[in-house]
C-alpha cells in the first residue's frame, strides 16, 4: 500500500513539474508576401499559457549569423533559462518570439537596393501575425527586443528605427553596422554591385548604429531602455564600445556591460537571465 501511495505521489509530482514548464515550438511558419516565401519562427509560451486566459508581454529574441530560429532554443537553452527565471521571480511570464533570418539571405535589414526587405517583413507581417495569433499585449511597454551578434545588430536598428514600439532593447555581442561610409560601400557593393552611391548613403544612415545614435532627436533619448552587453574578448567589442561612448556623449541612458568572455554561446547563455530581468522591469510597470 505504501508503495502504491509513493507511486501516486511521484506521478502527481511529475505532473506538477510538467505544469510549471513553458513550451517551445521551433518549426512554425507564416507566409510572407513581402519576401515571397514561407518563413519560419520559434516561440516560447509560458507555463500557464494553456490554462489561463491572460495576455502576456512579448520579447522578440533574434539569433546570430549562421543560426536560424532554433538557435536560441537548441544552444541558448531559452526554455530552461526562462522557466528558471520565472520560477525564481526574476522575470515575469512572457512570450518569446524567435524568427528565422537565415533563409535565402542572411540578416534582419532591408538591403540597399530594395530587393530584399526583411525589416519590412518583420514589422508589417511577422509582428502583426504573432500578436494576433497569440495572446500578446500590444502596447509598447509590454514589447521588448534582444538578440546576439547579427541579432544584436537587429536589436539596435529595430529599436532605433521604431522607438515607439519597444520599451527595452538588449543587444548582446552586437554587430553595429558600418562604422564609416567607406565600410558601407565595401559591404554593400560586395553584396550588390548595382547599388548606387545614393542607395549606399541611405543604407549607411539606416544601418550604422553610430550614425543613428549621433543623429538621434532629443525627444527620443529616453524612449527606449537600453542594456548592451559584449565580452572583453569579443571581436565586436570595439563597435560596442564606440556605441557606448557615443551614447554617453549624447546623454542617452543605458546599461553597458563588458564581462569576461568572447563570442560564444557560453557568454550568451549567461547573458539571457540578465536580459529577462531587465525587460521584466518595464513589463512590471516599474
Amino acid at each position: 500500500m505504501k508503495n502504491i501511495s509513493l507511486f501516486i505521489a511521484l506521478i502527481c509530482m511529475g505532473i506538477n513539474l510538467a505544469a510549471q514548464s513553458g513550451k517551445v515550438m521551433d518549426n512554425l511558419t507564416l507566409q510572407s508576401k513581402i519576401l515571397g516565401m514561407e518563413r519560419k519562427y520559434a516561440i516560447y509560451l509560458p507555463a500557464d499559457y494553456e490554462t489561463s486566459a491572460r495576455t502576456y508581454p512579448v520579447l522578440y529574441l533574434l539569433h546570430g549569423g549562421g543560426d536560424d530560429q532554433t538557435g536560441w532554443v537548441q544552444f541558448g537553452e531559452v526554455l530552461n533559462i526562462t522557466d528558471k527565471a520565472v520560477k525564481e521571480g526574476t522575470a515575469t511570464p512572457m512570450i518569446i518570439v524567435m524568427p528565422d533570418a537565415n533563409t535565402t539571405r542572411r540578416g534582419y535589414s532591408n538591403n540597399a537596393t530594395g530587393t530584399w526587405l526583411y525589416e519590412d517583413f518583420f514589422f508589417k507581417e511577422l509582428m502583426p501575425f504573432v500578436e494576433k495569433k497569440y495572446r500578446i499585449k500590444t502596447e509598447k511597454r509590454f514589447r521588448a527586443i534582444a538578440g546576439l551578434s547579427m541579432g544584436g545588430d537587429g536589436s539596435f536598428t529595430y529599436a532605433l528605427h521604431h522607438p515607439e514600439l519597444f520599451s527595452s532593447a538588449c543587444p548582446l555581442s552586437a554587430a553595429t553596422g558600418p562604422l564609416t561610409m567607406d565600410m558601407a560601400k565595401t559591404y554593400v557593393r560586395r553584396a550588390d554591385s548595382t547599388a548606387t552611391d545614393a542607395q549606399i548613403e541611405d543604407y549607411f544612415n539606416r544601418q550604422s548604429v553610430l550614425q543613428l545614435i549621433n543623429n538621434m532627436p532629443e525627444n527620443q533619448k529616453k524612449a527606449v531602455r537600453w542594456y548592451i552587453d559584449c565580452g572583453d574578448d569579443d571581436f565586436l567589442y570595439e563597435g560596442n564600445s564606440l556605441v557606448h561612448i557615443a551614447m554617453r556623449k549624447k546623454e542617452i541612458p543605458h546599461e553597458f556591460r563588458a564581462r569576461d568572455g568572447g563570442h560564444t554561446w557560453t557568454y550568451w547563455r549567461q547573458a539571457l537571465p540578465e536580459v529577462l530581468a531587465f525587460v521584466s522591469q518595464a513589463f512590471h510597470q516599474y
